[in-house]
């Protein structure tokens, strides 16, 4: 994985070397930054891609194999400051086999580049990595089992360890039940700093609890929990930035 991984970082250089009219110059600090950097990439994104491979033909839950249509693993960067967990796959993530690609989705990428990050810059993962089954005939989603929950969520840890983010993100009570086997309200988790194996862990609303609650002050309960993610980490916070969602 490591050759891939350079011949697209030397392509990317030569691109930007034709199109400009400076001349590129890096420091060999820089240079021997990037390839102690890569051989870890790579590394990660193998480790990924062997716990995908399981998940793909995972039947731990036989209904839910039985049902899905594909299993979602996970998508972002390997590398990610910021890991956001879900609870389970939609209709939308089922078909396309990626998290938070519907509405939901869409408006936690709006999130994400309102924090300054693109999409691809931090990762996204679900508790669950099968769509859970429906009746036949019936619309919506349902929320996961504590049991399908606890059988899947060994999947999710060995993503957190990889990744090794700055900080988790869980969206939604039933994320955190997922994530760390406890209960509780929204009111009274999130907002505040908790922690997961030592990674700090910001709890908050799902993105779908503000589709159907489009009250200003909601969006802005969410946003001041990611201006805590973004101190957090330490990143700069514009005045834009602060008066987001008010």
């Amino acid at each position: 994985m490591l050759r891939p991984a350079l011949d697209f970082v030397l392509s990317a250089l030569e691109q930007i070397q034709e199109n400009s009219e400076r001349k590129l110059c890096a420091s060999r600090t820089a240079i021997d930054r990037l390839f102690q950097t890569l051989p870890v990439m790579s590394s990660k994104i193998d480790l990924l891609a062997a716990v995908q491979a399981r998940v793909a033909v995972c039947t731990k839950c036989p209904h839910l194999a039985s049902s899905r249509r594909q299993t979602v693993f996970g998508v972002g960067n390997p590398d990610a400051e910021i890991m956001f967990i879900g609870e389970a796959p939609g209709v939308d993530e089922d078909a396309r086999g990626e998290p938070f690609v519907g509405r939901a989705g869409q408006l936690l990428t709006k999130i994400v580049k309102a924090m300054g990050f693109a999409r691809a810059d931090v990762y996204i993962a679900n508790i669950l990595k099968c769509r859970p089954d429906m009746p036949p005939g019936s619309f919506g989603n349902r929320v996961p089992t504590p049991l399908e929950m606890q059988t899947c969520r060994p999947y999710l840890v060995e993503q957190i360890d990889i990744i090794q983010p700055k900080v988790l993100v869980a969206l939604g009570a039933v994320a955190v039940e997922g994530l760390l086997g406890t209960r509780g309200t929204m009111r009274e988790l999130r907002g505040r700093w908790h922690s997961y194996n030592g990674t700090p862990l910001m709890i908050t609303y799902h993105p779908a609890y503000l589709l159907r609650n489009q009250s200003p002050s909601e969006k802005r309960k969410v946003w001041e929990d990611m201006l805590q993610v973004l101190e957090r980490l330490e990143r700069p916070i514009a005045e834009k930035q602060r008066n987001y969602f008010l």
